[in-house]
Order: C-alpha cells, then structure tokens, then sequence
C-alpha cells in the first residue's frame, strides 16, 4: 500500500490552514501532517515539525527551511500571508517538493523566478479562482485557450455605486459577502486588488499573456473562473463557495478526494449573473497590469506598497480610497530593477519605507 504523502503547512492557524487540517483529517489513508508554522496559537498537534513564531524571529526562518527540505516531506503547503512566504516557497521548490500554494504575492513578487524553480512539476494553485483554471485546464493544450476569465465577487462596494468609498470604514471593508477571510484578503476584495493580483499569478501560472486575462464580476461566486478556447467554447468550474474543495484538490492531484465537499444541488443555484469591471471606480486590475508589464521589481512595489497601505488603513491611519492611491503614487516614484531576488526583495523593502514615509500625505 502506498504510504500517505507527507504534507507541511505555512501557516496552520489562519483559514486556509486549518481548512487545510481539517482535509487531511478527514483523508488519513491519503494524507498525513508532516510539520506545520503556528504564529502566536498554537493548533494542539502532533506531528515531526511544529514550528512556532514568526519569520525573521530567532531561528525561525532556518527552522522552517529545514521543513520543507526534509527528504520525508512531500507536498508544502503555502498561506503565510504576503511576502515572507517568499523564501520558503523557494526553498521548497529547489528542493524538488510539490508546492500547493494559497499565497498569491508569490507569484506576483518574483513569478518568473519561482516558476523556474518549479520546473516541470508546476505549481499547485489553491486560490479558488486559479484551481478552477487548471482543472479547466487538464487535458487541454495550451495553444488552444483564447483567454482565461478571473471571475470576482466584487466585494462590498461593488453593487453600491453611489458609496463613497473616501467614506467606508474599517467594519464595511471587512464585511465581506461571500467568503469567510482574513483583514488583509478581505480589504484587497473590497479594492478589487486581489484581482490585480490575480491576474499576475495567473500569468504566470498558466503561461498566457497579460492580454489573454479577462476579470468579470460574478456576484454569486459559484462559476470560480473560466476558460475561453480558440473554438469559442467555454469551460467552467462550479460549486459553493468552500476553500476546502481547492485545497483537496490541490492535496489529491492527480487524484479528486472522495467528498471533499458536499455536492452542489444545481436546483439552488438560481440565476448566475456576470458583469464587467468597471476599472474607472476599481483601478487596481489596471495598475497590476502596469506593474507586469513593467516588470523587474514593479510587481513587488504593487505588492508591497498595497500591503503597507492596507495596514494603514485598518489602523486608522489612511482612508479606504487612498489605499489604490498609495500603491499608484509608490509605482510612479519607482526608478525600476531587474527580476534577480535580491532586487525584487531590495524593491519591496523600498516600498514598504515609501509607504511608511508618506503615510501623512496618503490619508485621501
């Protein structure tokens, strides 16, 4: 009997975490926990690694290294949030590890170089989104899409237009309508970044160009993405809005774990709407545009500048619109790098300070 593949989490105490525990719980004969990072909670397991703390702590970044290089370990699971996940999703890639990865500033950091330490094996996606792109995708040749479709929820403002977003607080921000998230993903919904975002990792994974990346508002969020093919047809993946069905797939590949979620009765689903994203009122999709077509460390300002900037706001520091307003002002007074990680991180660090610097004058 094949022994179960060894799975390490980054990042066990936030949701996809512990979605992520409860999928290989409920799939022993599958999955076992190999070692997993616990910040300041603990999860009260057992397993050969148990890591807690925080990257840059004493010794933490060396011990979660020796993690996901293991030989016993199999499959690392990335959902540290933002860019510390850098290093160790590297890490485990060069080792020859299976990446499933919930983090996408990975990609949108340093996407050409972490995808050339993929090699081959690729990436595992579990974002909901881009899990349903490449189950869309099994079987199909890449010279046959036309376009891939990101489908977005639109977050709390969009179906209020005549909100104004100068005005929303931290509470409006972070009620989000369908999906259960922490601070940081929740505001980058309510900003339409997650999709700016999105667009980047999906360049990145799938091999399209930046053009061939529609985003449509889909407010129901059941149609988790799409695929266009050159014949005109469309092909789509449905369900509920549950993460545990990405991450199982993620886990499962090749293989689909037997009721990961309970089935979607189509008779619930009611009517399905999708609209365009009107870019005027949420400019970040154009703005992470710019930053890959830019390229060099222009996608880690975006990143970093956004990460900065939504920390601000949630500390009461910058209202809600100078968010998007900040990561444009950060990208116009980049002078530019090249892609080497020592740059890209060097581009980070100086977004961060941007940010930081100018907060005072980023409050509207």
């Amino acid at each position: 009997m094949t022994r179960p593949v060894n799975v390490a989490i980054l990042g066990a105490t936030g949701s996809i975490g512990q979605q992520t525990l409860d999928v290989i719980d409920r799939n022993p004969a599958r999955l076992r926990l190999f070692g997993l990072t616990e910040g300041r909670r603990s999860t009260k397991r057992s397993a050969e690694y148990l890591i807690q703390g925080q990257a840059g702590e004493p010794d933490f970044d060396a011990r979660v290294e020796a993690m996901v290089t293991d030989p016993r370990c199999d499959l690392v699971v990335v959902a540290i949030p933002g860019a510390r996940a850098l290093a160790p999703t590297l890490a485990a890639l060069t080792a020859g590890k299976e990446v499933a990865l919930a983090t996408k500033e990975v990609l949108v950091m340093a996407g050409a170089l972490v995808m050339r330490a993929a090699g081959e094996r690729g990436i595992r996606p579990v974002d909901s989104e881009h899990s349903a792109i490449w189950q869309c995708l099994w079987g199909e040749r890449r010279e046959s899409i036309r376009r891939l479709i990101l489908t977005a929820s639109g977050g709390p403002f969009w179906a209020h237009p005549d909100l104004d977003l100068d005005q929303v607080t931290v509470e409006q921000a972070l009620n989000h309508p369908r999906w259960s998230m922490g601070p940081k993903v929740t505001v980058d919904s309510a900003t339409l970044m997650n999709k700016g975002l999105e667009v980047i990792e999906a360049h990145h994974l799938f091999g399209v160009t930046l053009d061939q990346i529609a985003v449509f508002i889909h407010p129901q969020s059941v149609v988790h993405s799409l695929v266009e093919f050159v014949d005109g047809s469309l092909k789509g993946q449905l369900g509920h809005p549950d993460m545990r069905l990405p991450i199982a797939v993620a886990l499962g590949y090749p293989d689909r774990l037997v009721d990961a979620v309970p089935p979607t009765a189509l008779e619930e689903l009611g009517g399905l709407e999708f609209h365009a994203l009107d870019e005027g009122r949420f400019p970040s999709v154009r703005l992470a545009r710019e930053a890959a077509k830019a390229g060099g460390g222009h996608p880690a300002v975006l990143n970093a500048a956004n990460e900065e900037a939504v920390n601000a706001f949630l500390a009461g520091g910058i209202a809600f619109s100078g968010i998007v307003w900040a990561v444009e002002r950060a990208m116009a007074a980049f002078g530019g790098s090249r892609d080497s990680l020592q740059e890209i991180l060097e581009a980070d660090r100086w977004a961060r300070e941007y940010v930081k610097v100018n907060s005072g004058r980023l409050r509207t």
